[in-house]
């Protein structure tokens, strides 16, 4: 027998028999540095594809998924798909910043309720208009449809419903009858602002909105979106400004007329000639033209309930980022804007005034404000 003939053949095979062996352990064990395994993967957030892991680079034949983001015992959770934050409708979004915040003029008044003090503004949404009668109507309706056996019909009236009768009591010796009866129910003025709302009535039609959204995204599987809600006075002058740091007014320029003699906004130019600029009352929430964010009537028209309680020092009490005096004891609510019935002054971006939370007049409207979670990339102001 050839013993060298058989010893060579046995090498031969071993030889060849050895990496096949590598091959088929590299292939059922972890082999990768590190332990991650290459043929047992797990979807996680956008797709994203994450290895299943195991003690000291072994796959675990018992391992399951334990809970969402959990993999064999670990958190390999990124961000959960379907959330993405789209502009509500007749919003705009207004950039993160900084700015210098107070009166952009002489305080002519000598109030001195409005020193310059710098802040930071994170990134939220604005109604590009002052909310009309037709949009605040289908929360009126709504409430007399929906809610009238929780609320009752005298709270709906007496409290959200507006109250016509300040186009007749805000003023001594004033014809405001034919505005009493038709400015709220005339289809003629379905696109003008509402007036004759409190401070409470605008920050409920906030909640209501919110919840008829919210609902609806619910409804399809959607994530809820942040609510709707009235903006801080600093958010509201730094969405006036319209991206310029010291503007006067919401056009940039420090007149109240362009260069063709044409008044920029609606407000009270003249003693007693309220018509110059094209309306004697309130005008629609779209007209004049918009600032650089596209907003609408941020001066004049009417003037606009803020989240935030009035203080003489509010920049003493008040931090500098997300500026927010959220005083709940005190009546007095900041309006900003100025209105149809006002002079120039109340016009500027950096005065401010006052009302109290109750009060409701025809001069007084309101916009919505929503948060915006997170920082953009900056792109969609480009």
């Amino acid at each position: 027998m050839n013993y060298s003939v058989i010893f060579r053949k046995t090498l031969l095979l071993i030889l060849l028999a050895v990496p096949v062996l590598l091959l088929d352990s590299c292939s059922s064990s972890s082999g990768k540095k590190g332990g991650k395994t290459s043929s047992s993967k797990s979807k996680s957030g956008k797709g994203r594809e994450v290895a299943s892991k195991g003690k000291g680079g072994k796959k675990s034949r018992n391992s399951k998924k334990e809970d969402i983001g959990m993999v064999n015992g670990e958190i390999v959770a990124t961000s959960r798909k379907g959330w993405k934050q789209t502009t509500p409708q007749g919003m705009v979004l207004i950039p993160s910043g900084s700015y210098m915040m107070g009166q952009a003029d002489e305080d002519i008044v000598s109030s001195s309720v409005n020193f310059n003090k710098r802040v930071s503004v994170a990134q939220f949404f604005l109604d590009d208009t002052e909310i009309s009668n037709n949009e605040y109507r289908q929360f009126t309706t709504a409430m007399l449809t929906d809610s009238i056996s929780v609320l009752g019909e005298e709270k709906i009236m007496t409290e959200y419903y507006p109250d016509t009768t300040v186009w007749s009591k805000d003023f001594t010796y004033h014809n405001g009858d034919p505005m009493t009866e038709y400015y709220f129910s005339s289809p003629a003025f379905d696109l003008y602002p509402v007036v004759g709302v409190s401070w409470r009535a605008a920050k409920y039609f906030c909640e209501w909105r919110t919840k008829a959204l919210n609902d609806y995204r619910t409804a399809e599987g959607m994530y809820i979106s942040p609510r709707f809600r009235l903006p801080s006075e600093a958010e509201w002058e730094w969405a006036a400004r319209g991206g310029k740091a010291s503007a006067k007014y919401p056009w940039g320029n420090p007149y109240v007329a362009n260069g063709k003699g044409c008044l920029l906004a609606n407000f009270k130019p003249h003693r007693g000639n309220y018509d110059s600029d094209g309306y004697a009352y309130t005008a629609p929430v779209n007209a004049y033209n918009p600032n650089d964010y596209g907003l609408y009537n941020m001066a004049g028209n009417v003037a606009e309930w803020c989240i935030d309680a009035y203080s003489d020092n509010s920049v003493a009490i008040t931090w500098d980022l997300n500026t927010l005096n959220d005083d709940k004891d005190e009546p007095r609510k900041v309006i900003r804007g100025g209105s149809w019935k006002d002079v120039a002054y109340y016009l500027e971006t950096g005065t401010r005034s006052y009302e109290y939370e109750d009060k409701k007049r025809s001069y007084i409207g309101f916009r919505c404000a929503m948060t915006h979670l997170g920082r953009s990339s900056g792109k969609e102001f480009r």
